[in-house]
């Protein structure tokens, strides 16, 4: 049996895994498979078992291969394909979706995610209001997360205009996750100073 695993969440999808493959399983970099490796893969016996438990990981990066699937779904393995990327659009993937159990697993989605984002925006303007925004979310959120985020907005603003103010931006960015790893301060407090000071770097 042919099974397709994709999406976000990969706790989830490795917990299902272990539950219909078990602990001991192989393990198959889809990517680098050539066309010749397929019939050992699903076809192929075991010299202990007939019937084989195999990951495939990223098969659908190899287009080749990937299209190759139709013709082994008489496999006599219990076969799961973990895909980091699977374009549904495609030809194969619609031939093989009834055919197949298919399985999608999505993080669900941060009610706080698009605040986070409006904070620093904020911020840029008004570090106080930023910081009554923030103490709404600050006890959902993990402060190393949030700075990551804080990160990717400034090195963001940084690719569209590579000016002083954005570079001070991303110097006291560096010096903040310094501040932070040295945990000799609550990181809430180095954020919140952060973003007091963002409005006023030139």
């Amino acid at each position: 049996m042919i099974r397709i695993f994709y999406g976000d969440d990969r706790v989830k999808a490795n917990a299902k895994i272990k539950s219909l493959l078990g602990e001991n399983y192989e393990v198959v970099d889809g990517e680098n498979l050539d066309l010749t490796d397929l019939p050992n893969i699903f076809l192929g016996a075991s010299l202990l078992s007939d019937t084989r438990n195999i990951l495939i990981r990223d098969l659908a990066q190899n287009k080749p291969a990937f299209e190759q699937l139709t013709n082994y779904l008489n496999t006599p393995h219990n076969i799961i394909l973990l895909e980091s990327k699977l374009d549904t659009r495609t030809t194969t993937f619609k031939e093989l979706k009834d055919k197949v159990e298919v399985a999608k697993f999505e993080l669900p989605e941060d009610p706080n995610f698009r605040l986070v984002f409006d904070i620093y925006k904020t911020a840029k303007r008004d570090g106080k209001k930023a910081i009554s925004q923030l103490s709404k979310i600050k006890q959902d959120e993990d402060p190393i997360m949030f700075f990551g985020l804080l990160a990717s907005q400034a090195i963001k603003d940084f690719s569209f205009n590579q000016g002083t103010k954005e570079k001070r931006v991303l110097k006291e960015l560096a010096k903040l996750d310094l501040d932070m790893k040295s945990a000799k301060v609550e990181p809430w407090l180095l954020i919140e100073s952060f973003l007091l000071r963002l409005s006023s770097l030139s």
